[in-house]
């Protein structure tokens, strides 16, 4: 169990790249963007490539993220220029993708376990700092049984995941990134002001799937293949992920929002490797699980909030109630001591 627990926060921490995607195009240009299902095995395929024709793999995850953007790009053109319905243009451009993926990688699978990838020099610079011996002594005085092999994939994608955060965090305060989020508020206000907005859909939806490719670049260097089947319901994980992190930590501004979402990210792979540990529930299942995580994190917020609002006007109910009982009882004192003083 903690080997599992240990491997899905180490998959939360990469996924978390990918919701980060999500969350732009959902929730700050309110853009039901479907392009993620194919975008995510776009990075993946153009890394796994490059890194099998021997270019340096940090060098194929930066060229998984333009593909990625270009992919952003082309969908928000359908939608702005082409005058195609948010959603339509999004699923015609995952649809588009799934051939131009086969297309990169020549097949439908590319294995990487052989190929000196960005997770096995991030793993030697890892275990030449010394701090995995550190942690393990650490531990053994702790007398726990538990030791990973190593702890470097971690910390450092959760390093990377919080430095895109922060990246966005920044950019989000910037005139274009107000821009961006004016447009998903309200673009008619933000036309108004003369703001194009076409070309502000355009860049917003390219760095969305630019965090997308970036996660699925890495996802395949850290499975250690490329597969074109690997970014099916991607869109819902993503989802999962944003709706799960606000419901727990909240998002009322754009700084908790963003760190929601990471900490989403990572709790949705928690909750799903708990749930196959469950005897009658399978692998094949994982899509089932994933529904019912999404629709849970759907309703039981509301239902809470309107248990809590029941209760409010219950407590309401309650002190009216003794206030108009006061309120009586002076009245009746009043009168009283009224026909006493009259007598």
């Amino acid at each position: 169990m903690p080997t599992a627990i240990f491997g899905s926060i180490e998959a939360g921490a990469i996924y978390a790249l990918m919701a980060l995607g999500v969350y732009l195009s959902f929730r700050i240009l309110d853009f039901p963007d479907l392009t993620v299902d194919g975008s995510f095995v776009t990075g993946a395929s153009v890394a796994a490539v490059m890194i099998v024709g021997g270019f340096n793999p940090f060098l194929a995850t930066i060229a998984a993220m333009l593909a990625g953007f270009a992919a952003g790009c082309l969908t928000g053109l359908l939608h702005t220029k082409g005058k195609i319905n948010a959603l339509l243009s999004g699923i015609l451009m995952m649809i588009a993708l799934y051939s131009i993926n086969l297309r990169i990688m020549g097949k439908s699978n590319v294995p990487l376990l052989s190929e000196e990838t960005a997770m096995t020099k991030l793993t030697e610079f890892w275990q030449g700092l010394g701090v995995d011996q550190a942690i393990q002594s650490m531990t053994a005085a702790l007398g726990m049984s538990f030791v990973p092999k190593t702890w470097g994939i971690l910390i450092l994608m959760l390093i990377l995941a919080l430095a895109v955060k922060v990246l966005i965090d920044l950019f989000l305060k910037t005139d274009v990134g107000l821009a961006i989020r004016a447009t998903g508020d309200n673009e008619t206000m933000i036309r108004s002001f003369s703001a194009d907005t076409d070309l502000l859909k355009i860049f917003g939806l390219g760095i969305s799937n630019a965090l997308v490719a970036f996660s699925g670049a890495l996802v395949a260097q850290y499975n250690g293949f490329s597969d074109v089947g690997m970014g099916i319901g991607m869109i819902i994980i993503g989802l999962a992920s944003v709706i799960i992190g606000e419901a727990i930590f909240g998002a009322k501004t754009i700084v908790r929002a963003t760190l929601a979402v990471i900490g989403g990210a990572i709790l949705y792979r928690i909750i799903v490797t708990l749930a196959l540990r469950v005897e009658f529930l399978e692998t094949g299942d994982m899509k089932l699980i994933t529904a019912v995580i999404v629709i849970s994190a759907l309703i039981l917020p509301k239902l809470i909030q309107q248990q809590k609002e029941k209760q409010r006007k219950r407590r309401r109910l309650m002190e009216a109630k003794k206030n108009q009982a006061s309120n009586a009882y002076g009245k009746s004192g009043e009168q009283l001591a009224a026909v006493k003083s009259d007598s």
